[in-house]
């Protein structure tokens, strides 16, 4: 790669030599992820990766992919590029963990105006923390220069994961009955999730991300770059002490799009919208956007980024799991009979 060297490309707005700078400089982050099975180092074609199945029945590969959405607008504007692909990771192997499966490895995909080595290192070095948190091997990527189809200092962050499970673990919803629990595992604010209306009440354009707001204790701007909370750990512990018949990943469409995902037919979680803890961002925003509070519910996680529905026996040993791993787990509801499968009161 040394020789690579293309001046007409680089006169089209391509650096090639940029791009390999890059990987030079994301190569101590992407190490920091390697785990047992990973057989590649980056630089090759594809990413090789040997999962261990033994003593599994019927290995089972469950795969995610989402993207960071239009929150790596508020890391563009305040110029912080080391966060967002932690969002980007917990977006992916959030939706893994959900049927019972531990993510494997993840690869990610930068789309970028004008490749800037730094910068992009810096988005690989949040993927790979993600990563570290998911216990998963970021094992390949591709950054892509987009010159004359984005401005300069835009990128549009996005990748994928794939996890594995046996066949007779997946959690699958089949088993949730009447009677079982909704635990509630708190969130670390906003997630990555309806920033559109976000940056639209606070006018992120214009307003100052560097004013410190009293209310919530640190500066708009970091309030707002929070990272989603990577649940993998302490979800797969909470499986493996107690009965767990249905996960849901709480994210767009909010609690009346993704609890009913876990819940079948004929059977309705009710959820006691007084026991949930809702975070002051959350408080700002509706009031700063005089937004209805059914709306709130219906576009944001409010506070609570992800539930486990766990049968009503074993409910203590998933919130001591839980609870002893770091998260703020607690009942919120419980499942009945109904139609509806969502009730707030």
């Amino acid at each position: 790669m040394e020789k690579s060297h293309s001046a007409s490309y680089a006169a089209a707005g391509v650096n090639i030599e940029a791009g390999y700078e890059g990987v030079r400089l994301m190569k101590k982050h992407v190490e920091r992820t390697f785990i047992p099975g990973v057989v590649s180092d980056i630089g090759g074609f594809g990413g090789l990766f040997a999962p261990n199945i033994v003593g599994m029945k019927e290995p089972v590969l469950v795969s995610g992919t989402d993207g960071v959405g239009t929150k790596q607008r508020i890391a563009q504007l305040m110029d912080r590029h080391d966060t967002v692909g932690i969002d980007c990771v917990a977006m992916c192997v959030n939706d893994i963990v959900c049927c019972g499966a531990k993510p494997l490895f993840f690869l990610d995909y930068i789309a970028i105006g004008k490749n800037d080595p730094e910068k992009v290192a810096s988005l690989v070095s949040g993927v790979a923390e993600g990563c570290v948190q998911a216990g998963c091997a970021l094992i390949g990527g591709e950054t892509a220069e987009h010159p004359g189809t984005m401005q300069p200092d835009d990128y549009d962050l996005a990748g994928f994961s794939v996890g594995l499970v046996d066949k007779e673990k997946v959690i699958d919803r089949s088993k949730v009955a009447a009677g079982d629990v909704v635990i509630a595992l708190a969130s670390s604010g906003l997630h990555s999730n309806g920033y559109s209306l976000v940056r639209k009440v606070f006018n992120v354009e214009h307003c100052d991300l560097g004013a410190f707001v009293p209310e919530l204790g640190k500066t708009l701007g970091e309030a707002l770059l929070t990272p989603t909370r990577i649940y993998v750990k302490p979800v797969l512990a909470a499986i493996e002490a107690a009965d767990v018949h249905g996960i849901s990943h709480i994210t767009g469409g909010g609690f009346y799009e993704n609890i009913p995902r876990s819940v079948p037919d004929g059977f309705c979680a009710t959820i006691d919208k007084a026991a949930v803890k809702i975070p002051t961002i959350f408080k700002l925003l509706q009031e700063k956007g005089s937004i209805p509070e059914r709306d709130m519910f219906n576009t944001f996680n409010m506070g609570v980024g992800m539930i486990l529905i766990v049968s009503r026996d074993t409910a203590d040993a998933a919130l001591n799991a839980l609870n002893a791993a770091g998260e703020d787990a607690y009942v919120i509801g419980e499942i009945g009979r109904g139609e509806d499968k969502l009730c707030l009161t």
